[in-house]
């Protein structure tokens, strides 16, 4: 058996998936506070959420997307 191969990137990372971080930092801030009883409640709590915010919002984490990226191309570098 060889060894095993090395790991580039931790196993959970913000920059792992910066698609996603501009949605669920800002999720996480709308969820400050709040405490679910049921699945119903968190999906109903989701679906208001996304319903609340305007296209310019979504707009906004699209066009931020290239400069993320980059970001995470020059970081894996630094790793290796």
């Amino acid at each position: 058996m060889g060894s095993p191969i090395p790991t580039l990137l931790p196993p959970y990372s913000q920059d792992v998936a910066p698609f996603d971080y501009h949605l669920f930092r800002s999720m996480a801030h709308g969820l400050a506070d709040q405490h679910f009883r049921s699945y119903e409640e968190v999906k109903n709590w989701i679906d208001s959420w996304i319903a609340s915010k305007d296209d310019q919002f979504f707009r906004h984490g699209i066009r931020t997307l290239p400069e993320r990226w980059e970001k995470v191309v020059a970081q894996r570098w630094t790793i290796l």
